[in-house]
């Protein structure tokens, strides 16, 4: 079986996937099984369907088993998001659409991926005043302290990080792989310290301390952990300096315990996280609530769950109370926890396991460095992104609002990682073709 047929054959659980979990809402909620599970099954395995064709037209050679585990995901996300509130199901479905338009988009624009070499700094510039875009008056949009999206009247809000995030990859991969012969060449050794050239390492310190420095006024350390840690992946592939990891590791321990002293919204979340089962915290605002409920929610799910629609997610009464306050994001990795128990969990962190391992077997596969260093850094924040809200639920650092890939209702992370995929799969499609045609691309 050739690799566009496994691709085609992956999509089968998908769509299974998307059939069995409405089938079970429905009879969880009114004990029928309505037909029109099996409606949505079809409609979500056509539409992916069409995304294998268009792969299997314009990418032939790319990985098979990429697009079909990031449809499981998306799958599995759409059914939790109608399990909780089935009007934002209905526009996750279309941020699911539109991505996938996004997606034969950018692979249809980018061909050639290689070109976005040249406009490093715009793309760089760009992702800059992404950055800053929820800080300013207006169109900036605040939510628990944060500042962390756009809004606009009348029409929606995005997190303009989303894209920000590919953008900052796209310019460190560029940047270091013309420049990572120098800083290894011509370093020089301190206290045991790898220093590289501050005339060819500046440029990068001066881009990423701007952007480190806009995140904090946005008061978002979790995607603050995700840039920074896409820098050091980067900068160590491009390297194989470990001092250059060390280095960045303490000095971001440092800007964070300064942060997390000096700043009262992510000091309460680092007393919340240290604290959650505090009375005083519990029922303070931006208080240990939410991360206190929902490791409860992880803890009634035990290991088997409580089943499908069973997770507490309001108190009953004229006025219902929330009992785990946004439970479709910040805590939809506590529902699936609760309904599904640890091995439910713990299967959907194995498909993201799946995607970074075919992920960075493409980064090993590219035959340039550039690709090397972009799908590296890539596939680097996606699974930073995965461990900073899965780490945050489960009380390993403190909770931040990110979102959880594929899964968690918001129509700005899917599209933009749809947009990551498709260049992973440029990459892989290149990597996996013959050397001539390679060379003629």
């Amino acid at each position: 079986m050739n690799a566009r047929n496994r691709e085609l054959l992956g999509l089968i659980p998908a769509s299974l996937l998307v059939t069995a979990g409405f089938a079970a809402i429905f009879i969880q909620r009114s004990n029928v099984i309505s037909n029109v599970s099996l409606t949505y099954g079809a409609v979500f395995l056509g539409l992916c369907v069409l995304g294998h064709l268009f792969i299997r037209r314009r990418l032939p050679r790319a990985d098979p088993y990429l697009f079909p585990l990031v449809a499981v995901l998306a799958s599995f996300g759409i059914v939790m998001v109608y399990r909780i509130d089935p009007g934002q199901a209905r526009l996750q479905a279309q941020w699911f659409v539109l991505g996938l338009i996004l997606f034969v988009v950018t692979i249809v624009a980018l061909r050639d991926y290689r070109k976005l070499e040249r406009y490093r700094y715009v793309i760089v510039a760009s992702s800059l005043v992404l950055l800053l875009l929820p800080r300013l008056p207006v169109v900036g949009y605040q939510a628990n302290g944060a500042y962390l999206g756009v809004h606009i009247p009348g029409l929606f809000v995005f997190q303009p990080e989303e894209f920000a995030k590919i953008g900052l990859v796209i310019f460190l991969a560029s940047y270091m792989r013309d420049t990572r012969q120098v800083m290894v060449v011509g370093a020089r050794r301190f206290l045991g310290v790898t220093i590289p050239p501050l005339k060819h390492f500046g440029p990068v310190l001066v881009i990423w301390g701007l952007a480190m420095l806009i995140l904090i006024l946005l008061h978002d350390i979790g995607s603050s952990l995700m840039f920074y840690g896409g820098l050091l992946t980067v900068l160590y592939v491009a390297t194989n300096r470990v001092s250059f990891v060390v280095v960045g590791v303490i000095a971001f321990a440092l800007g964070a315990w300064y942060l997390g002293t000096h700043i009262t919204h992510i000091h309460a979340r680092v007393e919340d996280w240290l604290h959650p089962f505090d009375p005083r915290l519990y029922h303070a605002p931006l208080g240990s609530y939410q991360i206190a409920n929902g490791i409860f929610a992880q803890a009634a799910g035990g290991m088997f769950g409580q089943g499908f629609g069973q997770s507490a997610l309001t108190i009953p009464g004229s006025h219902p109370v929330p009992l785990l306050p946004a439970p479709q994001t910040d805590m939809i990795y506590a529902v699936i926890a609760d309904e599904l128990g640890l091995f439910g969990a713990a299967a959907l962190l194995l498909v993201y396991l799946l995607v970074l391992w075919r992920g960075f077997k493409t980064a090993m596969l590219a035959r340039d460095s550039f690709s090397t260093l972009m799908v590296t850094g890539l596939m680097a924040m996606l699974g930073l992104q995965v461990f900073v809200i899965v780490g945050g639920v489960t009380r390993v650092i403190p909770l931040t609002g990110v979102t959880l890939p594929f899964v968690s209702y918001g129509g700005s992370s899917l599209i933009a990682n749809f947009v990551l995929l498709a260049l992973v799969l440029l990459v892989s499609d290149r990597a996996r073709a013959p050397l001539t045609t390679s060379r003629r691309r």
